[in-house]
């Protein structure tokens, strides 16, 4: 069944669904619900029989130009061409096109902005945006050239041309890039659309990139928030670490709700573990010790990135949950300008306003790459202490199976991942703080937002593979110490967790292999949240 929208009540997990297809290539359909087109349709009808003359007073963007051209008048007789040149002149988008994922997201969420019936464009227009995604009919959008005011007018004025079908437009269809005309037909579409008062406009002014970007990095950051506890709980076994640090008495003298939450997420998978004690610290201790006749000393407390990891996942856990509040709300929100309103006395005015600027969107986005990079930080100082037998106890160097020398092992793997974090760290440079006026100072203050949310993306992405090294990283170590540890059983959780990683990634045994390979599936298990499953199956619901 179709998801329906009303400009009301779509999800951010509604979004995703749409973006991205499903484990069989198909992607959901959307409709326009009854009541929000009857809706559109009355607004429209009243704008065409009161507003479509020329003696109408003038109202931005439907009978005058934009910007500073705002008190210059078009005539009805311009109409159509005052269009199709208000999307060519701002068709100046440039770099890599935006992902195919991110590309419906943007037409989706112009769809379901028009839905909340303020914007006024025809009902047409919102079932074109409608029929190009059931289509798989994907406009090829250039990724830079906003910056977040006025709305996404470069990257929009593209989509824009593609639903027209103008012949400098692309779309990606079926895999091939199109010009835009060919490719509407293959999907057996009219290649021509006319656009009324108005509609060129809204079709490009609001934020929407950036908050289709947006959504998807919140809704891939919220899944991998919870894998990195997963991690976390998998390094702990495999260095054998303290539980005190986790128990609920103990975050109940600092009760932030985050980090209790992974505190207790991290009990539930290993809190019945045996691993975690001062008996299987002592069996799997160091060889070099155990020749010298030398018994470990007390572990008494971990390191920071065990013990205090509850600290640093969890305000994670906070800022997601501010941003989603922030995005929610973006989410059904008219972003366009101007809008319209009923004005209590059977007709609707023309209101002008700034909806259109993305700063909310881009300070969350700021945020969120700031929380994720930190998590993706203080992941990989956990897969050094894995590699470097030092500081993991006495784990195999480089967690390395086979002959020393001949064979390297896993300290390359952590060595990308130390890229990735240094990458991330450039990339939480605040970009809502930075704004360059533009259009002759009409724009005297921009959000950046769609930099914002590009970063914060590449961030979320790299963070994936980060938690995915680390989850892959663990089972190694757990793996290559089984022979020696397994009369000390692992928690419920990690034991589960371990069986979804061992059902796909056999441990390396023989020494060195491409790695690139194992990468991409621990990868895949944390973006399918294969091994997230796992282990809720087995413990209950992760926080």
């Amino acid at each position: 069944m179709a998801i329906e929208i009303d400009g009301r009540t779509l999800t951010g997990a509604e979004v995703a669904r749409v973006a991205r297809p499903d484990a069989f290539g198909a992607f959901e359909q959307v409709a326009l619900a009854p009541e929000a087109r009857d809706r559109i349709a009355a607004t429209r009808a009243y704008i065409d029989a009161h507003w479509m003359n020329d003696d109408a007073p003038l109202m931005y963007a439907f009978n005058t130009g934009v910007g500073l051209f705002k008190d210059q008048r078009v005539l009805m007789a311009d109409m159509a061409a005052y269009q199709a040149k208000t999307i060519y002149a701002h068709a100046t988008g440039v770099g890599e096109a935006l992902p195919e994922d991110a590309v419906r997201a943007v037409m989706l969420l112009r769809a379901n902005a028009f839905a909340s019936n303020y914007s006024g464009p025809q009902v047409e227009l919102v079932e074109r945006l409608l029929a190009f995604l059931n289509a798989g009919l994907h406009p090829v959008i250039p990724a830079k050239g906003s910056v977040g005011a006025s709305g996404d007018l470069a990257p929009l004025a593209h989509m824009a041309g593609a639903l027209c079908g103008f012949a400098e437009a692309e779309i990606v269809y079926r895999g091939q890039r199109l010009p835009a005309r060919e490719a509407i037909a293959a999907a057996g579409l009219t290649p021509d659309f006319d656009l009324g008062a108005k509609d060129a406009s809204a079709l490009i002014n609001g934020s929407t990139v950036s908050l289709a970007l947006a959504v998807l990095a919140l809704e891939d950051a919220k899944r991998i928030r919870k894998a990195a506890d997963v991690s976390l709980a998998l390094t702990l076994e495999a260095l054998r670490a303290e539980k005190i640090a986790f128990q609920p008495v103990v975050h109940a003298a600092r009760p932030h709700p985050g980090q209790a939450a992974v505190a207790r997420n991290v009990l539930r998978m290993i809190g019945d573990s045996e691993r975690c004690t001062e008996a299987a610290r002592i069996t799997v201790y160091p060889e070099e010790s155990r020749r010298e006749g030398a018994l470990p000393p007390p572990r008494v407390q971990d390191v920071y990135s065990l013990r205090c990891a509850p600290q640093v996942h969890g305000p994670v856990v906070q800022a997601l949950e501010y941003v989603e509040s922030v995005i929610a709300t973006e989410i059904n929100s008219a972003t366009d300008n101007p809008l319209i309103f009923d004005d209590g006395q059977g007709g609707y005015v023309s209101l002008s306003g700034g909806h259109f600027h993305g700063q909310y969107v881009a300070q969350v986005m700021d945020l969120l790459a700031i929380a994720m990079a930190d998590l993706g930080s203080i992941c990989e100082r956990r897969l050094a202490r894995l590699i470097d037998p030092t500081m993991s106890y006495g784990l195999p160097r480089n967690l390395l199976a086979g002959k020393k020398g001949l064979n390297t092992g896993y300290a390359t793997v952590q060595c990308s991942m130390s890229a990735l974090v240094m990458e991330n760290r450039t990339l939480c440079m605040p970009g809502s703080v930075d704004s360059i006026p533009g259009k002759s100072n009409a724009e005297d203050h921009v959000s950046n937002s769609t930099w914002c949310a590009r970063k914060a993306r590449t961030v979320v992405e790299n963070v994936e593979q980060i938690v995915a090294g680390e989850m892959l990283m663990a089972a190694q170590a757990l793996s290559l110490v089984e022979p020696i540890a397994q009369v000390h059983p692992l928690g419920s959780g990690t034991a589960a967790a371990m069986r979804a990683i061992r059902g796909v990634i056999e441990p390396a045994l023989e020494g060195d292999r491409w790695y690139a390979t194992e990468m991409r599936q621990a990868r895949e298990l944390v973006r399918f949240e294969t091994v997230v499953q796992a282990v809720e199956e087995a413990v209950g619901p992760l926080e």
